[in-house]
């Protein structure tokens, strides 16, 4: 039976591994950001007659973000274990609520939109996904 080898925080490899993971989210979190404050509300806007306006849908959206807009210095700096494990926790909140609104969204307007909300879905999966990598790779926090 192999035993299961002890991360090496301080190796050269891991410190590449570490800004790997660090510009991958940052370029995740930003891509998130954008599509979920712009994509989202021009996609349903240009798709849906019914939807009120871009600008509204924006302003929505910009609205609802203000949380993953305060974490977003801890997203794009990625070094301080506490504050990504606070930053994972808000965005495990921000894949559930993506998640419930991509099936009621199916229930009701069909299939025709899901795509739209489809894709945030993995945007943010992707995102937690980054984030648990990075923080098995920090320092840990207990010293």
């Amino acid at each position: 039976m192999a035993k299961k080898q002890k991360l090496d925080r301080s190796s050269p490899q891991n410190l590449a591994d570490i800004a790997n993971l660090q510009s991958k989210l940052r370029l995740s979190w930003l891509g998130w950001l954008a599509y979920r404050a712009l994509g989202l509300p021009l996609l349903l806007g240009l798709l849906l007659s019914t939807q009120p306006d871009i600008a509204g849908g924006i302003a929505w959206q910009l609205l609802w973000l203000i949380p993953a807009l305060i974490v977003t210095p801890w997203m794009i700096k990625g070094k301080s274990p506490y504050a990504l494990l606070m930053s994972s926790m808000l965005t495990l909140v921000y894949l559930g609520a993506s998640g419930v609104t991509l099936f009621s969204r199916f229930y009701d307007s069909g299939i025709s939109v899901l795509w739209i909300y489809a894709i945030d879905l993995l945007l943010i999966l992707i995102i937690n996904v980054w984030l648990f990598k990075l923080l098995k790779r920090l320092p840990s926090m207990n010293g």
